[in-house]
């Protein structure tokens, strides 16, 4: 798949099959964050690999899915559930950009994985004091955000934005996903 392939088709997914990650594709994921662009090659981002099928449940109870839709449309049913999270985490003793450089390697990741047909699902709404507990980090560590990985089990695709639809995520007939997008004339201009 081309770069711009991989970015027009690699979206939020949020229901999985139950089959695991394999480690080739989770080495893949650490690599594209190790090889991250960042501020003056700092290297602040962290990650804290959650596979085992005991640790993705504690974790499970404390990330929120879909914040657009109702519940019982976005969270993921028992055997949706990912198979493998991701906690990145930035390291506050380093100085620098450290949202910028967090972006950067958050989208690495995911394209790695997609790469690889692994779907994924960037999370903020999370619990952070109990998942920072749950995973050990440990100051001056910051928890930022949790990645679900998996295979996906439906579709997601880009639709144009509209008065209508706004820049809200909706599900289709068949529970697919359909993300608004602004046009390129919306984007950019030229002088």
């Amino acid at each position: 798949m081309s770069v711009m392939e991989l970015l027009t088709t690699r979206r939020t997914y949020r229901r999985f099959a139950q089959k695991a990650v394999p480690q080739d594709v989770v080495d893949d994921i650490v690599q594209a964050v190790r090889l991250s662009s960042c501020g003056a090659n700092r290297q602040a981002v962290r990650l804290v690999l959650v596979q085992s099928p005991e640790m993705v449940a504690k974790v499970q109870p404390l990330v929120k899915w879909a914040g657009y839709l109702p519940p019982e449309q976005g969270t993921p049913k028992a055997d949706e559930l990912p198979t493998f999270y991701a906690a990145v985490v930035q390291d506050t003793a380093i100085p620098g950009d450290l949202a910028t450089d967090t972006g950067i390697a958050l989208a690495n990741m995911t394209l790695a994985a997609w790469d690889k047909g692994v779907g994924s699902c960037i999370m903020g709404a999370i619990n952070k004091p109990a998942l920072t507990t749950l995973l050990g980090i440990e100051e001056p560590q910051k928890l930022a955000f949790m990645v679900a990985f998996g295979y996906p089990t439906h579709k997601a695709s880009i639709v144009p934005m509209t008065e209508q639809t706004g820049v809200k995520y909706y599900l289709d007939e068949n529970r697919d996903y359909c993300v608004p997008k602004r046009s390129a004339e919306e984007l950019a201009r030229s002088v």
